[in-house]
């Protein structure tokens, strides 16, 4: 029920900088983790950059310094400003969240993939 899109995706010279959206839809009451995954060909999906439960971030080593997540509850949208660029870390961009949809009256707890952006990173 929950479905997450995410725009921004493509390819960028090195060193150079893209930003990456992803807005959640549905009738979601509460996000609890909210972030993007990358996944280069053949390789697993490897967390990048997340807003934990309490509201922190955490980041992948290889990313730190250079990335930067941010969000707006009020549109439960994620974003990923990625500066620097590096080839290493071309390939899928996947939003990820989790929490719980529906109302008061009736709650159930969701784990949402989005489609992803293809072939993003340095060109």
């Amino acid at each position: 029920q929950v479905q997450l899109v995410e725009s921004g995706g493509g390819l960028a010279q090195a060193g150079g900088s893209l930003r990456l959206s992803c807005a959640a839809s549905g009738i979601i009451f509460s996000i609890n983790t909210m972030g993007w995954y990358r996944q280069a060909p053949e390789k697993q999906r490897e967390l990048v950059a997340v807003f934990t439960k309490g509201g922190s971030t955490n980041y992948a080593d290889s990313v730190k310094g250079r990335f930067t997540i941010s969000r707006d509850n009020a549109t439960n949208t994620v974003y990923l400003q990625m500066n620097g660029l590096k080839t290493e870390g071309t390939g899928g961009y996947y939003c990820r969240a989790e929490g719980l949809y529906g109302n008061d009256s009736h709650l159930i707890d969701f784990a949402a993939w989005g489609q992803g952006t293809q072939n993003t990173g340095q060109s």
